[in-house]
C-alpha cells in the first residue's frame, strides 16, 4: 500500500471511528474528548470496544457499541445526502478549535467529534461571520419583535444568524435572517433528519435550503433532554459572540452565555422590562457583568467587530438653545421670576455678578428675545436663538 492510499485508509478509520463514537458516547464527554485528542479517535474506540476501565466503567457504552459500525453510519448518512465534518478537514471552522484548547483548564469546553451537515452551506464560511442568538422559548411578543427585527438587521449586514430552532426566540432568529435572503445555522439536539419540535419543520427545510442544520449526534437520533445544554457549547463556539433575548433565571439560553464566557465570546443582553420575569436572566447578566447591554444592530456590530470597525454613534443629546447661553447670560436669566419685573440692580445682588456684566447680559438677551425690556426693569421672554458668544 503505497504512502497516499495509507493515508487515505487511516483517514478512512478515523472518520469512522468518530461517526462510531458520535453514536454511543454523549455528546461532550470530557474522557472521550480527551482521549481522542491523545490518543486519536480510531484508539479511543478500540478501547470503548475494549471495555476500558478509565472511560466505561460500567460497561454502557462497550454494550452501546456491540450494535455499531461507524461505517454503516457514514454510509447511511450518505444515503441521505447528510455530510459528516471532522476536525481538520476542509471546511471545518476555525472557531471551534477553541473548544480543544480549553481541554487542559478547570473551565472545559469539550469539542465535538465531528458534526453532521444537513444543506448545501459551506460551514467555515458561514461561521466567519457568524452571531448566535438565543432566549426563551416561551417568549413575549416584544421579546419575539426584538429578535426578528434584531437577526433581520444582522443578515442585512452580512451575518450569520445561529441558534437552535426551537420555538420563541430561536425561531423569530431564523425567520428573520430568512425573511430577507440571509444564511442561517439550526444546531440541533437531534439527528439532522430529525423535525424537533416537529411543528418547525417547515422551517427547518427553509434554513437548510439557504444555510445548513448541524447536529454532533448521527442522523436518526431523537432528542435528549441533556442533549439540549450540551448543544448549546456548540452554538456558542461557532459565533463571534452571543445575543441573549428574554431568559428566566433558570433559562436554558444561559447556560449558552455561560458557554460563551468560558471561550472569551461576546455576551450580549437585549433588556427587557424590569417587571418581566422572562428579562431577569438577561438583567442579571448585566447587573454581575457577565453580559453587556445591547439596543440594536450597530451595538451588536461594534461589540463583536475588531477594534474601530463598528462605532455605534453616540445618542444625541437634545439641543436646548438655553444650552448655548454664556455663563453670564445663563445665571441672569435664571435668577429672574416667572411674571415679575426685575432691575439691573437686583439681579446683580441675586447673583453676585457685578452690576455692569448683569446690564450688559439684559440688553444682549433682550436682542434676541429671551427677555423684554418693560417700564422699570426687564421681564423673562422666549427666543428662538441664543446671543452671539462674545470673546
Amino acid at each position: 500500500m503505497s504512502p497516499e492510499q495509507l493515508h487515505v485508509a487511516k483517514s478512512s478509520a478515523e472518520r469512522a471511528a468518530r461517526a462510531a463514537l458520535s453514536a454511543v458516547t454523549e455528546p461532550g464527554d470530557v474522557r472521550i474528548a480527551l482521549r481522542v485528542r491523545d490518543d486519536g479517535a480510531e484508539a479511543t474506540w478500540q478501547a470503548v470496544l475494549g471495555g476500558d476501565d478509565s472511560l466505561d466503567l460500567s460497561r454502557m457504552l462497550r454494550r452501546r457499541a456491540e450494535y455499531v459500525d461507524g461505517a454503516e453510519v457514514l454510509e447511511r448518512a450518505d444515503d441521505l445526502d447528510i455530510r459528516y465534518l471532522c476536525p481538520g478537514e476542509p471546511g471545518w471552522p476555525p472557531p471551534l478549535d477553541d473548544m480543544t484548547s480549553t481541554l487542559d483548564y478547570a473551565d472545559r469546553v469539550p469539542p465535538p467529534l465531528g458534526l453532521w451537515l444537513f444543506g448545501d452551506g459551506d460551514l467555515a464560511a458561514l461561521a466567519e461571520s457568524a452571531v448566535a442568538m438565543v432566549g426563551s422559548r416561551a417568549c413575549s411578543r416584544y421579546g419575539g419583535r426584538v429578535a426578528s427585527d434584531l437577526a433581520t438587521d444582522l443578515a442585512l449586514a452580512g451575518r450569520t444568524v445561529v441558534s437552535g430552532a426551537a420555538y420563541g426566540i430561536d425561531a423569530a432568529a431564523h425567520r428573520g435572517a430568512l425573511g430577507v435572503g440571509g444564511p442561517t445555522i439550526a444546531v440541533l439536539a437531534c439527528g439532522v433528519d430529525v423535525p424537533y419540535p416537529r411543528i418547525h419543520a417547515q422551517l427547518l427545510e427553509r434554513i437548510a435550503a439557504d444555510g445548513l442544520i448541524i447536529s454532533e449526534v448521527p442522523p436518526g437520533s431523537r432528542p435528549m433532554r441533556a442533549w439540549f445544554l450540551a448543544r448549546n457549547r456548540i452554538i456558542a463556539a461557532l459565533s463571534a459572540g452571543t445575543v441573549v433575548v428574554e431568559a428566566a433565571p433558570r433559562s436554558g439560553a444561559l447556560s449558552t452565555a455561560g458557554w460563551a464566557q468560558k471561550l472569551s465570546r461576546e455576551t450580549l443582553v437585549v433588556p427587557g422590562p424590569v417587571t418581566s420575569a422572562l428579562s431577569a436572566g438577561c438583567h442579571r447578566l448585566v447587573r454581575d457583568g457577565a453580559g453587556t447591554l445591547v439596543t440594536g444592530v450597530a451595538d451588536v456590530l461594534e461589540a463583536i467587530g475588531r477594534i474601530g470597525e463598528h462605532m455605534s454613534p453616540d445618542p444625541e443629546r437634545e439641543s436646548r438653545p438655553i444650552d448655548d447661553l454664556l455663563p453670564a447670560h445663563a445665571m441672569v436669566r435664571e435668577w429672574m421670576q416667572a411674571g415679575a419685573v426685575e432691575t439691573a440692580a437686583v439681579l446683580a445682588r441675586r447673583t453676585g455678578l457685578p452690576a455692569r456684566t448683569v446690564a450688559t447680559a439684559l440688553r444682549e438677551l433682550a436682542a434676541v428675545g429671551w427677555v423684554t425690556r418693560e417700564e422699570g426693569g426687564w421681564r423673562l421672554g422666549s427666543t428662538i436663538s441664543p446671543p452671539e458668544t462674545r470673546t
